[in-house]
């Protein structure tokens, strides 16, 4: 869920609360004034019909309510001295609607010349019911329109005010540290986005920095080692070959060199991870990965005739996917020189092209360890072998989005890239 739709949504809740809750008693206000109103026409009406009683005690005779909205009816003194005036809501048949009607009714007791009556005044409350019906619709359409307009207004002015912060993220996403992308920072009023502004400029700043120097270091590191490197197998080469030298120095010569080429061959190959890892392989175009397939195989035709093991080639389809093609043929050459180191003299390894990936398949009764396989270093101990080839292909299809799955399956490891 969005920033924007979270405030909102806790902002609707709050309001819908308290709106709900002041309809809710303005209703009740307005029902107790209509109710007042009426009672205080009843009292109006009740002191009339006493004054008129006093003038002409006919009215006293009255018992029914056919010829007016009053009746009379004597009382005791016991029954009046404890009564006080009472308002309720009840029925009465109409004759005019052939039904019965709600009406507000008040009874009351007077005395007059010694004697004491009893009053009962009406009055209709048909209108006053409309008025509540009208009230009760009336609020909560009002109540609804209140809501959506101030959630409307809410959600404008709130994506207006969130505006540099949604820009600020779309260009985050687009940022790329190797092409060093310059992010424009709008102005903004809000102190707080001018704060995130100011932050995310200086680490951006000194994340490239960082990057920089990482990469410059790695370089240098690189070009440093290699050199006296290759000056100390080249000096041992001559040795061997020009020096007289017994058997069995000869032999602790062939041992440092072997351990100098692999040196060399480590240092190569974190090189290319740390390139690999820093993202320094940014240019893609569109793939031929059959191609690209056959072109490796060729290359290591003499290191598999020299293993004697044969390569199968298998194509049900063409598998054609956008990315680095340098990184895409260390892939597959990592891959294809570990089935090969792999497999024993006189076997095969199958290579499959299919609608599914590419499939590396070569001969193995034990299953490997899935969860350490792509580790680094974890075919150091082998001769001949620095632990990273697999470390280096899981690294190139995690920056190039795609999948490489270990399995086992019928006494053959099977490396799966998925596109």
């Amino acid at each position: 869920m969005k920033l924007l739709n979270y405030t909102t949504t806790y902002f609707a809740v709050i309001l819908i609360f308290l709106l709900g809750l002041w309809a809710l008693i303005f209703y009740f206000e307005i029902l107790d004034e209509i109710y007042d109103s009426m009672d205080d026409g009843l009292d109006n009406q009740k002191m009339l019909v006493i004054r008129q009683a006093r003038e002409d005690p006919s009215i006293l005779e009255k018992r029914a309510f056919e010829d007016g909205k009053y009746i009379i009816t004597p009382t005791t003194p016991q029954h009046s001295r404890n009564f006080r005036d009472a308002y309720r809501d009840t029925l009465m048949f109409m004759e005019n609607e052939s039904e019965y009607e709600p009406v507000r009714l008040l009874e009351s007791v007077f005395q007059q010349n010694g004697e004491f009556y009893k009053i009962k005044v009406v009055t209709s409350m048909v209108e006053e019911d409309d008025l509540r019906k009208e009230l009760f619709f009336s609020l909560i359409w009002l109540y609804l329109g209140l809501i959506l307009t101030i959630l409307l207004l809410n959600n404008v002015l709130q994506k207006k005010a969130w505006k540099p912060f949604y820009r600020l993220l779309h260009q985050l996403e687009k940022f790329s540290i190797e092409k060093d992308n310059k992010i424009r920072f709008e102005k903004t009023k809000i102190e707080e986005f001018q704060l995130l502004n100011d932050r995310i400029d200086r680490l951006l700043k000194k994340s490239v920095e960082s990057y920089k120097s990482q990469k410059e270091f790695i370089e240098n590191a690189s070009h440093e080692l290699q050199t006296p490197l290759a000056i100390s197998i080249n000096k041992l080469e001559l040795m061997a070959e020009n020096a007289n030298l017994p058997p069995a120095q000869m032999e602790e010569l062939g041992t440092v060199l072997h351990s100098l080429e692999r040196l060399t061959r480590l240092n190569r190959s974190l090189l290319l991870l740390s390139r690999i890892e820093n993202r320094q392989f940014a240019e893609t175009e569109k793939i031929n990965w059959n191609a690209l397939v056959k072109q490796i195989i060729n290359e290591f035709e003499d290191f598999a005739n020299h293993r004697q093991v044969t390569i199968h080639l298998s194509e049900e389809t063409q598998i054609e996917h956008t990315g680095n093609k340098d990184l895409a043929g260390i892939l597959i050459s990592n891959l294809l020189k570990n089935a090969i180191f792999h497999t024993p003299s006189g076997t095969a390894v199958s290579i499959k092209i299919s609608s599914e990936g590419i499939q590396f398949a070569n001969p193995g009764t034990a299953p490997l360890e899935k969860a350490k396989i792509f580790s680094r270093f974890k075919g150091a101990e082998k001769e001949d072998s620095n632990g990273l080839g697999l470390a280096i292909s899981k690294a190139i299809v995690e920056k190039m989005g795609l999948e490489l799955d270990y399995s086992h399956a019928n006494k053959n490891h099977i490396f799966s890239i998925s596109f």
